[in-house]
């Protein structure tokens, strides 16, 4: 028989292995070098628009107009203090400010409407990508003053786009450091526990980090084309140490698994290589292209998520079908150095036992297929009853980093203050002349009309005009939604009707709602795609149309269980506290095509890997149900270990500080879980008890596919004991 390429790419990297594991080492390191050295490339504020305030950002951005970081610093008078007794402060402030040469553009303390507050407001010198480098000396200042104004009833609030943008990064970089310090020993123990033995603990989460490190070096490389956002990183590692580890355990269980049927360490390695190493590849294939259809959101937000998954998904793959079964060759038995006694005799128990607890679960669910397949949809269905009223919005930075963040504070201090103040609606006009008297007109107009706080600014040798508007409330509730409608609806248009110039409204609100919009549209191109992508590569490797529309069908399930589950938690806070999170009112608005896309993905690993192993066991002669019992029980070892893994890995980014960070821990954690227990062990066997024999017809019109055999052309181990191991001719 013809070996499979995951067969051929197995043996020559075992009889190769010297220059297998060299050619790996060489790729990692030049990587990450290339990479290191080429740095990141950020995406800027003008990148991220989408719809008419990506427009307005476009204009200026081809006008070389730079916005400058603007800053807010509120200083309050408190209760029992004199209305006035913040002047001093200000003017304290507005020295310190202006000595720290970082500052330009001061403008005098303007009050509140009560006399008790007044807001300071500044430029930071420089271009705005990078003030947040720059804004150090003016964070020192404002600490400086809140620490002296604190004994004399004094408040003061910081917010702007330099300092929230450098808490941002710094957060990031913090969350990223400690998702790195607590994932990777979790997923060590884990395989401790799995395995029994250190190295082979350790070649798992030894090739998953260096992978992770290639991706990070070549994402570098892509990102001088493509310009990425900062969570991009966090994203990519999550990905590639939960896939990472998964492939490389499942290639390892199979081949200690046939060690311990009796062959030798070659044949062992060869039908490994044959059958999980194919799987790997049948699996990281799906991922990839599951995550291709990411650029079809028309988003630079998902255009970098896909690149970064289907990288370091790739790199994954690559070097547990080359590298893997180089050092598994060179290890042999070395591969259980360092048996930890009680855990190694767990480990063999449950790498080697007849099926143990998936036995046990498997026998009345083979024995009532209907009664356990309605009651697993069910349970699934009732855990996505409260997607049913999703809610999702840009999370504004308030609900990003929870409601008691200092950031948080200050920014919902100053908006009760002085409302529409951070975040104003901008108006951007371009005309031929700028200085013509109808667009001056229509410019001093719509400035009138929008009333105090609006600020028109002209630049005449770029033929464009700016009109910052404050928005009502707190410039991204309802009532800011509302007028910013009203705005680009009627008063906009109604102001520039007739004259010979183009006006588009952006701003944060407007971005905000911009980009909803077209998440909204980019859903359904998105979900077509990867769910005909899933069905064709299902339905070459199986030859099955059922096989492919049930793959399609329970990922759906794993899906809507997740938003399900992240409704209740974060839209309506149940539980939310259990995990250091709160009640936000809504999702985060990108998380939904983002879950989607990646629990499309990642179910493939648990499913080509299971229904592989069932498909292997009918190629060798067993009828449907025996080749259901064997799948299972020999692949519930290794799906749960995985799914452990990956539930592990998931969770830790559910503890992180910003919300989306834990609404996509949680989100993606949920689902692998169910997708490896209720799915994997109950829903997926008595489904496919149910169909029986149709599971494996191959329509007439679809006989000209290629037959693929999932089994290795080694004698057959010898059949587990059980009661479904009765054997018939294949007949597909």
């Amino acid at each position: 028989m013809r070996r499979n390429l995951a067969a051929r790419l197995g043996v020559w990297s075992a009889h190769h292995r010297k220059a297998a594991i060299i050619g790996w080492l060489v790729f990692v390191v030049l990587a990450t070098v290339i990479g290191g050295a080429s740095g990141m490339v950020t995406a800027s504020d003008d990148e991220m628009g989408v719809g008419e305030s990506g427009r307005a950002a476009e204009i200026l951005k081809d006008a070389d107009i730079d916005e400058p970081a603007g800053e807010l610093v509120m200083v309050s008078a408190a209760d029992g203090a004199s209305a006035g007794g913040w002047r001093d402060a200000a003017a304290d402030l507005s020295k310190a400010l202006t000595a720290t040469g970082d500052v330009r553009d001061l403008k005098a303390p303007l009050p509140s409407e009560d006399g008790r507050d007044a807001l300071l407001r500044f430029e930071i010198k420089g271009p705005s990508d990078e003030a947040a480098d720059r804004v150090q000396p003016v964070l020192d200042a404002v600490a400086k003053a809140k620490e002296d104004g604190a004994a004399h009833g004094i408040a003061v609030h910081q917010f702007g786009d330099a300092s929230s943008e450098k808490h941002l990064s710094d957060l990031l970089a913090d969350d990223l450091k400690k998702a790195e310090f607590t994932a990777v020993p979790l997923a060590l123990g884990i395989l401790l526990v799995a395995f029994g033995a250190v190295v082979a603990a350790l070649l798992p989460v030894g090739l998953a980090l260096t992978a992770c490190v290639a991706a990070f070096g070549l994402l570098s490389l892509a990102s001088h084309q493509l310009h990425l956002f900062e969570t991009t990183y966090s994203v990519m590692f999550l990905m590639g140490l939960a896939v990472g580890v998964d492939y490389c355990l499942f290639y390892l269980r199979r081949e200690r698994d046939e060690r311990a049927a009796g062959r030798d360490a070659e044949t062992a390695l060869r039908i490994a290589a044959a059958t999980s190493g194919r799987a790997v590849l049948v699996s990281g294939l799906t991922v990839m292209v599951a995550m291709a259809g990411m650029f079809l959101s028309g988003l630079l937000l998902f255009k970098g998520f896909a690149v970064a998954t289907i990288l370091v998904v790739c790199v994954a793959m690559l070097g547990s079908v080359t590298v893997l079964p180089a050092l598994l060759a060179a290890l042999g038995d070395r591969i259980d150095a360092g048996r930890i006694p009680f855990l190694n005799r767990r480990a063999k128990k449950g790498v080697h036992a007849s099926g143990g607890t998936a036995a046990k679960i498997l026998k009345p669910v083979l024995a009532r297929p209907k009664f356990f397949a309605v009651g697993a949809a069910v349970v699934l269905l009732a855990l996505a009853a409260p997607a049913l009223g999703m809610k999702t919005e840009q999370l504004g930075l308030e609900k990003q980093f929870g409601s008691d963040a200092p950031l948080s504070v200050s920014y919902q201090r100053i908006t009760e203050k002085f409302p529409g103040g951070p975040a104003p609606a901008r108006v951007v006009v371009e005309a031929d002349d700028i200085g013509a008297q109808p667009v001056r007109a229509a410019l001093d107009s719509l400035t009138e009309k929008a009333g105090d706080g609006a600020a028109l600014t002209v630049h005449e040798a770029k033929n464009v005009a700016e009109i910052e508007i404050p928005l009502p409330g707190t410039g991204t509730d309802a009532e800011a939604k509302k007028a910013l409608h009203e705005l680009r609806d009627d008063t906009v248009p109604a102001a520039f009707a007739g004259v010979d110039a183009t006006a588009h409204v952006g701003g944060d609100l407007a971005s905000s709602e911009d980009f909803s919009d077209q998440l909204s549209k980019g859903i359904v191109p998105v979900f077509a795609f990867i769910a005909a992508v899933t069905f064709l590569l299902m339905l070459f490797s199986f030859r099955s149309v059922v096989i492919a529309v049930t793959s399609i069908a329970l990922n759906l399930l794993s899906v809507g269980a997740a938003y399900g589950v992240m409704t209740a938690v974060f839209q309506h806070g149940w539980g939310a506290e259990l995990i250091g999170s709160e009640k936000v009112g809504a999702i985060e608005n990108w998380m939904p095509l983002f879950v989607l896309v990646v629990l499309f993905g990642l179910s493939m690993d648990y499913h080509v890997f299971v229904v592989s192993r069932i498909s292997e066991a009918r190629d060798r002669g067993l009828d449907n149900r025996s080749a259901i019992h064997e799948g299972i029980t020999r692949t519930a070892g290794a799906v749960t270990g995985a799914a452990v893994i990956m539930v592990a890995v998931f969770a830790v980014f559910g503890t992180l500080s910003m919300q989306d960070m834990q609404q996509m821990g949680v989100g993606l954690g949920v689902a692998v879980l169910l997708d490896a227990t209720v799915v994997r062990m109950i829903l997926l066997p008595s489904l496919m008890a149910l169909l029986g024999e149709r599971n494996w017809h191959t329509p007439r019109y679809l006989r000209w596919l290629p037959r693929i055999s999932h089994a290795e052309d080694a004698p057959a181990a010898p059949p587990r004991p059980g009661p479904y191991n009765t054997p018939v001719a294949s007949g597909r």
